[in-house]
This record gives C-alpha cells, sequence and structure tokens, in this order.
C-alpha cells in the first residue's frame, strides 16, 4: 500500500484494481483451502429404464469416492427395491437374493471396480418398481456406506407377433360347389330348350294353316 503514495495519476488507478483482484483471490483460495471434498461420493444411476414382460434388462451403476481405502477395502455391492430402505434383493457378501427373483438375478460386477451391471431376466408384470444400489466399502477413515437415486423400471407387455390367418370354411362333399353350379345353370337350359320346341311347334301349326288358307282363296277366285 505504501508503494501506491509514489505512483503517479493512471498507475495510482491501475494499482488499485490490480490490489482488489489480488484480494479476492486471496480469499477464493482462503474458502477452496477450508472447503473439504469428503462429500464428493455418490453413484451414477439411469433414472427410467423399461423392459418387456418376459425379456430381460440391465442396470447400469458407477460410484465413486474420495477416500482412500484400506489394504483390504472389502467392497461390497446390495440391491433394495420399492423404497430405499426397502427390502434387499440382492447382497454380493451373503449371495442373497431375494425370493421373488430366484434364479433371475445376475450382477455383472468384480471385486475392487467401481462399476458394473444388475442384470433380471424373465421380467414380470410385478417387477416394476424403483431399485436402489447401495454400495460400501472399508476406507482409512473406516467403513463407508451410501446408496444411490433410484431407478424406475417400467414393464410393458409384449406384442402377439402372431398373424390372424382368414378362416376358410370347406364342404364335406367335395362336389357341393359344382352341384350348386349345375342347379344354377340348368333352369337356362331347360328355358332355352322350351323356347325353342315352342317356336319349332308354331312354325309347324302356322306354316300348314297358312298354306290351307292360300289354297282355299285360290279355288274360291272367280275364274277368269
Amino acid at each position: 500500500t505504501a508503494l501506491l503514495l509514489f505512483l503517479p495519476g493512471q498507475n495510482l488507478v491501475m494499482a488499485h484494481i490490480l490490489l482488489l483482484l489480488l484480494s479476492a483471490t486471496c480469499l477464493h483460495t482462503g474458502n477452496s483451502g477450508g472447503y473439504t471434498r469428503k462429500n464428493y461420493f455418490g453413484m451414477n444411476p439411469p433414472a427410467v429404464l423399461s423392459g418387456v414382460q418376459g425379456g430381460s434388462i440391465e442396470i447400469p451403476f458407477s460410484f465413486y469416492f474420495p477416500w482412500k481405502l484400506a489394504k483390504d477395502p472389502q467392497m461390497s455391492i446390495a440391491w433394495r427395491w420399492k423404497e430405499v430402505h426397502g427390502e434387499f434383493i440382492y447382497q454380493s457378501t451373503l449371495s442373497f437374493i431375494h425370493k421373488h427373483f430366484k434364479d433371475r438375478l445376475i450382477l455383472n460386477w468384480t471385486q475392487g471396480q467401481t462399476s458394473g451391471v444388475l442384470r433380471i431376466l424373465n421380467l414380470k408384470e410385478n417387477d416394476q418398481a424403483i431399485y436402489f444400489s447401495q454400495v460400501c466399502l472399508q476406507t482409512t477413515e473406516g467403513m463407508k456406506c451410501w446408496s444411490i437415486p433410484g431407478t424406475k423400471l417400467n414393464i410393458t407387455h409384449a406384442l402377439s407377433t402372431t398373424m390372424r390367418t382368414p378362416s376358410i370354411i370347406t364342404s364335406a362333399d367335395p362336389t357341393a360347389g359344382l352341384e350348386d353350379i349345375r342347379g344354377q345353370r340348368n333352369p337356362s337350359l331347360l328355358n332355352l330348350g322350351a323356347m325353342v320346341g315352342m317356336v319349332v311347334a308354331k312354325v309347324v301349326v302356322i306354316i300348314p294353316l297358312y298354306g290351307w288358307m292360300i289354297f282355299l282363296w285360290w279355288k274360291q277366285r272367280p275364274a277368269e
């Protein structure tokens, strides 16, 4: 500050600005030095997933933490459903699987890894719920455990792929259709035959009649 007394005009203004910036930087550094990173832990699950009834689904998870692991970290993964403190459906340390998920849960995770996948097979309608993962590990500061925000699993019904074929009605008598056709054609043939017969009959009757009438007329005409 004493140096500012010896600086002229514009240089004095610039010096004040630099002093203010330096003070702000010092304050920020002081706050950062007093801030603890012990709150920097958590997990990164998907918020919502959808599965098809009868199919399978994978719920991925990963976690992070600031602590130094103990020589034997004793990492373990557990899963609950419905509520964050609900029933356990899986515990890696006890090889426990809830009876509802018997033979349907597979945890793809290896001790020491910070990510994995929970796989649910043969999905059922009542598997629809919220699933919570919990991680526990031994650090140099003691055992630490925390849970993730839940992953909501929606179950949808599978679409039917069966195509309906139109019904075909068959007759026990293979000639039934032919009989019907013949039944439809015969009346026409009969009518045509009858008409021809009537015309022929008229011709046969009318021609001799007209011939007889002409003969009588010729007989009765006056002789020339």
